[in-house]
């Protein structure tokens, strides 16, 4: 454990208890800012994880997550979120414990290599799909083995971890080292850890999602319009890039079947099969 950096005790932190609360909390926010500036030192390796998983997502391939604990559990919510922001479904999930360990702590079940291999080859992972590893250690049992079953399956792996000289960035295809450090409570990886890993999830994820066209001109074209307030902002999408009145945008939401893309060209007189042709790209439909 004394190699792993997020295991070190910091001596600045060492009579924490005796702080007062608000420097405490200042020295947690000067973390915070910390992790992001160590997702940031990584923008190029995430830029060359979501151009290749695009181009293997493109071949109807899934994306499937893969931790324990808080990594497992940042996993899982990257991935949920999906669904209703770029209408995602094709997302398997591999967390230690299972799913009821996303509200009941397994702390053991991270130790079990086998069980990260079952639950991948469970899946039935292809060279299409894309397994995202997430493990602050650098070296989970549970999340080694599901790279290992993912990798040998021909799946593209991404590994995202905040230890340098790991088994899981060593390998995986793709490998984020976010370089948090010690934490503030020295091993407490839900904190510096965990932010920045939420951090490079989110851009990682959204960046495949703009590399698969579900972006458009940086707006959600693709979102599930489920409730009243996406209603509106569906509306609102339609109306500016089909540069029409709500209204009309509103009308051809109702005619597309809450469908953004396919309101966005009936608003504008295109026929709304022009989407498939263009394979999704809602700028290359317009051009037709």
């Amino acid at each position: 454990m004394s190699a792993l950096s997020t295991e070190w005790i910091s001596p600045r932190y060492a009579d924490l208890d005796l702080w007062p609360t608000h420097e405490a909390v200042a020295a947690m926010l000067e973390g915070q800012l910390a992790a992001a500036a160590a997702a940031h030192a990584q923008s190029r390796a995430i830029a060359d994880a979501a151009d290749a998983a695009a181009h293997r997502l493109r071949q109807d391939g899934r994306l499937i997550y893969a931790g324990a604990g808080t990594s497992g559990r940042l996993a899982v919510l990257d991935g949920v979120e999906l669904g209703p922001t770029f209408d995602w479904d094709r997302t398997v999930y591999a967390l230690a414990g299972g799913m009821g360990a996303l509200l009941d702590s397994v702390e053991g079940a991270e130790d079990d290599a086998a069980a990260g291999e079952a639950a991948i080859r469970e899946a039935s992972p292809t060279p299409a799909d894309v397994m995202i590893g997430v493990a602050a250690s650098g070296r989970t049992p549970f999340t080694l083995g599901a790279l290992r079953a993912a990798a040998a399956a021909g799946a593209l792996t991404i590994g995202l971890a905040s230890n340098a000289g790991t088994p899981l960035l060593a390998l995986a295809d793709h490998a984020i080292l976010l370089e948090t450090g010690p934490e503030v409570v020295a091993g407490s990886t839900r904190m510096k850890a965990g932010t920045a890993q939420k951090i490079a999830l989110n851009i990682l994820s959204t960046a495949i999602m703009l590399r698969l066209d579900r972006i458009h001109a940086g707006l959600m074209v693709d979102m599930r319009v489920s409730n009243a307030k996406l209603r509106v902002r569906a509306a609102t999408i339609v109306s500016k890039i089909a540069e029409t009145d709500l209204g009309t945008a509103e009308a051809a939401l109702v005619a597309s079947r809450g469908s953004i893309k396919r309101a966005v060209l009936i608003a504008r007189g295109i026929d709304e099969g022009a989407i498939e042709t263009a394979d999704g790209n809602l700028r290359q439909a317009l051009r037709r």
